[in-house]
């Protein structure tokens, strides 16, 4: 017959009733998934600040070249007051549309949150009905000494 390799210390728990062991290694799993949470966090605004950067530096490079461009062939760039508005007006309406689509993200990442907390109360609420019935089912399934 031969040894088995002992457990990981991680893994020893108080109890050898599969519950208890179930319940340790689901708040194993989860204390770990917390733990990566900043990281996520930081990582994704890392990212996002990457992405802006490079969108940022590709527009004005292409400005720079087309201005470049339009110097050295010594066509006139000048253009009326009211292209100059044009363009002004476009910023402008680009500008409220972007805090637009933030208002909809927060409100959206806002109405999630609230899904999931009602969610957890419905959880709990489910789970209180299912103890009672639990309760009566082995109320009624248990055989009772006279």
């Amino acid at each position: 017959m031969s040894k088995s390799a002992p457990e990981p210390k991680e893994f020893h728990t108080e109890s050898k009733e599969i519950h208890a062991v179930y319940k340790h290694n689901a708040d194993r799993f989860f204390d770990e998934v917390e733990k990566s949470i900043p990281q996520y966090h930081q990582s994704i605004t890392n990212l996002q600040r990457s992405y802006v950067a490079a969108w940022q530096k590709a527009t004005e490079s292409a400005i720079s070249m087309n201005h470049e461009f339009a110097t050295k062939s010594g066509i006139n760039t000048s253009v009326p007051a009211a292209m100059v508005k044009i363009v002004n007006d476009t910023t402008e309406e680009l500008i409220k549309a972007q805090a637009v689509q933030n208002k909809v993200v927060l409100a959206a990442v806002d109405a999630t949150q609230q899904a999931i907390n009602t969610f957890n109360e419905n959880a709990k609420m489910f789970t209180g009905l299912n103890q009672g019935v639990l309760q009566y089912w082995i109320q009624a399934c248990t055989p009772t000494r006279n």
